[in-house]
């Protein structure tokens, strides 16, 4: 069953009509390649070509009685073809048909979500250039650290989204194979030559070598990479929810007018895309294990993988095209608060320009174990009593040793953190 939340266009895909209409893509494509090599006669290809069509709900009903699904559509293929029908089907095992046609589902699948990778970037582009010298806070280890642009933290999200999108494109382009070897893989029906051609015929490049199967090493790393870029997508809702908390609400998930947050209490707003793009993250990546363990098959080949791949490979697909959209529109539509990002940067009293404090003392002659212990041990007065760092350095005696109150307050300064903006954003997006 297609989730509710499915796009009509990736949904598409997986449905039963689709994937029998690949299935008869590939045997057209190899009656008429065979038939221009003299396998079979022209007329039987001619015959498949115009003939040739299903319905799902007689294949299913034949696969009821058979319990073989391409039995069930190549009989219901051929009695619409008519004595010609004998010859779908020639030279072929089951799996000729069911993996080459599973590339071409993954292929159009693939298409949609690299156009979704691209959305997502241009949204976190406009966003970043947005707010490119929009100073906050950097936190490490959830206490905040020195200031940073609210930019930089999207040009950051950026980049591992464009990295992605080579991961994936690479990713498709490994599953972009057929194989048409045999029961196998040792071409005793079918020579490579004849493969390779109708591999060509469908866009597909043939797998250099196979069993009965192609290796589904491919779909593993196919399967994660999808699940990298689910995580991705999960570490830029995760760090919306964490800026949305009560106590920072530095950015906001946008809230509509009509919304409710609560059955029970009307002041709330909560971060829901967010926590859903996070918690369907996780699905992505379990599916990514089920693809790891499908590598390991019995001999030539088992059918372990493919009742996994029936769930894994549209789930999979599915869940990331949604998960793309979604981001796309909680970072294009989100809300930043400049001014709540400068309350924070105060918060601490100063206390986030204790390295360059350091730094300057150091410069001025005091050795960096002395430096240390000054610095530290006016900040710890600031955590504890909350007074002004500033203050406190300006009467700290070995401090005002080394420097005057001009060079202190010089000290204290934000800009000095973001000079490096500017060259960050060039590296990142060039020159915009």
């Amino acid at each position: 069953m297609i989730p509710r939340y499915t796009r009509p266009e990736m949904g598409s895909i997986w449905t039963d009509q689709n994937k029998f209409q690949k299935w008869l893509e590939v045997e057209i494509a190899t009656a008429e390649v065979e038939a221009e090599e003299g396998l079979i006669p022209k007329s039987a290809a001619r015959a498949i070509r115009r003939k040739a069509r299903f319905e799902v709900e007689r294949i299913l009903e034949i696969e009821r009685q058979v319990k073989h699904d391409v039995i069930a559509f190549t009989t219901n293929v051929a009695e619409h073809i008519g004595k010609e029908g004998r010859y779908l089907h020639y030279g072929l095992t089951s799996n000729d048909v069911v993996d080459t046609a599973q590339a071409l589902q993954i292929r159009e699948a693939s298409a949609l979500l690299l156009a979704g990778q691209k959305r997502l970037g241009g949204v976190l582009k406009k966003r970043a250039l947005e707010f490119k010298h929009t100073p906050m806070i950097g936190r490490t280890h959830g206490i905040h650290a020195e200031p940073i642009t609210f930019g930089c933290k999207l040009a950051i999200w950026f980049e591992e989204n464009r990295r992605n999108t080579e991961r994936l494109a690479y990713a498709a382009e490994q599953m972009r194979v057929g194989k048409l070897s045999g029961a196998v893989g040792s071409y005793t029906h079918l020579p490579p030559s004849i493969e390779k051609k109708i591999c060509e015929r469908l866009g597909l490049a043939p797998a250099p070598v196979s069993s009965q199967v192609i290796q589904r090493d491919r779909h593993a790393f196919y399967l994660c990479t999808l699940a990298v870029c689910a995580a991705s997508l999960e570490k830029i809702a995760l760090e919306v929810r964490g800026l949305q908390r009560t106590e920072v609400r530095e950015v906001e998930e946008y809230f509509s007018p009509e919304q409710k947050g609560s059955s029970a209490m009307p002041h709330k707003r909560n971060p829901v895309t967010a926590e859903q793009i996070c918690g369907l993250a996780r699905v992505v990546r379990a599916n990514a294990q089920a693809a790891l363990e499908n590598v390991a098959l019995w001999h030539e080949r088992d059918i372990s993988h493919s009742s996994v791949e029936r769930v894994i490979l549209p789930d999979s697909t599915i869940l990331l095209d949604y998960l793309l959209a979604k981001t796309a529109k909680l970072v294009d539509t989100m809300f930043v608060y400049p001014r709540r990002m400068l309350e924070n940067l105060d918060l601490l009293r100063g206390l986030i320009f204790s390295a360059q404090l350091l730094l300057e003392l150091v410069e001025k002659g005091a050795s960096r174990e002395e430096a240390y212990r000054w610095v530290q041990r006016n900040a710890m007065q600031v955590w504890e009593t909350r007074e002004d760092f500033r203050a406190l350095a300006e009467r700290d005696e070995d401090i005002r040793r080394h420097l005057d109150p001009d060079e202190i307050g010089r000290v204290f300064n934000v800009q000095r953190y973001l000079k490096n903006v500017d060259e960050i954003f060039r590296r990142v997006f060039g020159k915009t």
